[in-house]
């Protein structure tokens, strides 16, 4: 399993500044891909959004940006919209190519370096380096800042980072699923917190941010410093309302894995790609799609390593 890049046409690529902590990950997908997004948090940082509304003038979508900085990191989307458009690539508009690359960040400046966020060169970088090759998981690109389970503060947290799984269903229709992880919330696998809030700085003991919340155990302020990013992919041909719905269907996977999820305190997004001319029923793949994408969550907190004084699952 490659992860997202199992869907034929889909390249990824990180650009990573481990020493300050913060990076960017991006998604290609050609000329002839159909978008769809689903947002469920209340704190989200992003750009072009609308264009992937049914509505939308440009058919289709060429890139998708992840990144770290909070909105400052929205500039690395600009260096990809240079490199496709370098390429000749985009929506067909006179003069030039105009790239569709609806981006969305995560806050990371609580445990990235000081005034270090992710600039239009990564954005470049990692367009340059997307590939069909397998995800790279863990400390990378839009993850290397990620940290999960922060109802009590930064100190009692633990690191987050990059997942990616893949699914093919019984017609060979393949769907997959990136996920970049840093929730308020704690990581559930088979009911159990395998990562979250801890009871103390100094324990590895699950505090269960769910349970203290409705016991009314006193936490930090939410801020607005969580956000779980994800995109879905698949090789089932839908049009722009079927890729919206399957983005909303894909979403569910975070409710399955992340607790709590989609809070004030969170700017949860989820895109979805269409690239390929398979015939499914959206349902079908939607419901593939919530449970590669909870498989992505798994994967991202178990290869999530110890940073920036934070302790993660892989050491």
């Amino acid at each position: 399993m490659k992860g997202l890049t199992d869907v034929p046409g889909i390249l990824v690529g990180h650009a990573t500044d481990s020493s300050a902590l913060t990076g960017c990950t991006v998604i290609l997908c050609g000329s002839d891909a159909t978008g769809g997004v689903d947002v469920r948090g209340s704190a989200t940082g992003s750009c072009e959004l609308e264009t992937l509304n049914p509505g939308a003038v440009a058919p289709n979508l060429h890139a998708i940006v992840l990144a770290g900085g909070s909105a400052f990191g929205l500039e690395a989307s600009c260096g990809v919209r240079r490199w496709l458009e370098g390429r000749g690539i985009g929506f067909s508009a006179g003069p030039t190519h105009v790239p569709i690359v609806p981006s969305a960040v995560i806050f990371d400046l609580s445990l990235a370096k000081a005034g270090v966020r992710p600039t239009r060169e990564m954005g470049e970088k990692a367009a340059a380096a997307a590939n069909s090759g397998a995800v790279v998981e863990g400390n990378v690109g839009a993850g290397t800042g990620a940290t999960v389970g922060k109802i009590f503060g930064m100190k009692q947290a633990m690191k987050g980072g990059i997942g990616s799984a893949s699914l093919t269903l019984g017609s060979g229709v393949v769907v997959a699923a990136l996920v970049v992880l840093n929730p308020l919330g704690d990581i559930i696998e088979n009911g159990k917190v395998i990562a979250g809030a801890r009871k103390s700085p100094t324990s590895r003991e699950f505090a269960d941010s769910a349970m203290s919340m409705r016991h009314g155990v006193k936490r930090t302020a939410f801020g607005g410093g969580n956000t779980v990013l994800a995109v879905i992919a698949t090789n089932a041909r839908f049009d722009r309302v079927q890729t919206n719905k399957l983005a909303a269907l894909g979403s569910l996977g975070m409710v399955r894995t992340i607790s709590p999820v989609n809070t004030m305190a969170d700017g949860d997004i989820t895109f979805a790609i269409s690239l390929g001319k398979e015939k499914a029923d959206v349902d079908e793949v939607g419901v593939a799609a919530a449970e590669a994408l909870g498989m992505a969550v798994i994967r991202a907190a178990r290869a999530a390593k110890t940073s920036g004084g934070v302790p993660g699952l892989a050491g």
